[in-house]
């Protein structure tokens, strides 16, 4: 039996992408292999969340590109299977100078030593009246000599054109949502750092969008319910059936799922 209690900004998008990708990775728990994209994230959040930890003074290029080696450790030490995604020590090396890169290209967007840090990958809950609890990490906030909040996430890829950025809009007033209920007061400052284009998009939201966020995520978690009641998790087309793991078993593409397990929802 599986209970359908919380959602997150990712699983939220996965079921508005395609409901049966949310089924296949919330219900059915189905694996997927690592990616090296997503890996790439990893590390360099690490390394970045770290960089933080460090006194204004000391936060500078050559300190955070020096914690890239014990970061890639750490993540070894967690998964040691990481190493197979390469074909061999060069792929591996061109792949870590591509991560430091990034985190190189992070110092072109932001002067991390004048930055008044709060929290960083702060664990974030509330729920909401409709009995979902929404969850997730925020990668970093920041605070204002004056008080003002500023809610930081770095996505290690390009920033997309603007018709394609609602996932990443979406994330971000998911979380001011979350830290408005949380606090009583509105986020000043949504930050989105793309460090693969080297490029910065700034939001100030207003009370009016945490009204629309919170509707938007009822009626999400009201066709999750729908969904989880018929067992009807129908698959959608797009072009990311084209990155997809589970596509050999979407009926879309002449597949065939799984019988699922029993699902609850609140």
């Amino acid at each position: 039996m599986v209970e359908l209690r919380s959602l997150s900004p990712s699983r939220a998008n996965d079921f508005m992408q395609c409901p049966l990708l949310y089924r296949f990775r919330v219900v059915d728990k189905l694996p997927e292999p690592p990616s090296l994209a997503a890996l790439k994230g990893s590390l360099v959040h690490a390394v970045l969340e770290d960089l933080f930890e460090l006194p204004a003074a000391e936060r500078t290029p050559s300190a955070a590109h020096s914690m890239l080696p014990v970061a890639w450790s750490n993540l070894l030490a967690k998964d040691p299977t990481v190493e197979e995604l390469f074909s061999g020590p060069d792929e591996r090396a061109a792949w870590l100078e591509s991560a430091a890169s990034l985190v190189g290209d992070y110092f072109t967007l932001e002067f991390p030593g004048g930055v008044q840090t709060e929290d960083r990958e702060l664990f974030v809950e509330t729920r909401l009246d409709n009995g979902v609890t929404l969850r997730g990490f925020i990668d970093r906030v920041d605070v204002a000599p004056t008080g003002e909040t500023r809610i930081v996430d770095y996505k290690t890829g390009k920033a997309p054109p603007p018709a394609f950025g609602a996932k990443a809009d979406f994330q971000m007033k998911f979380y001011a949502l979350v830290v408005y209920r949380l606090r009583g007061v509105l986020p000043h400052t949504l930050q989105l750092m793309y460090l693969g284009s080297r490029d910065v998009v700034r939001y100030r939201p207003r009370i009016e969008d945490m009204h629309v966020t919170e509707g938007k995520i009822e009626a999400l978690w009201d066709e999750i319910r729908a969904a989880a009641r018929s067992g009807n998790w129908r698959p959608q087309k797009s072009k990311l059936c084209n990155w997809c793991h589970h596509r050999p078993i979407c009926p879309a593409w002449g597949g065939t799922p799984p019988d699922p397990p029993d699902v609850t929802v609140i």
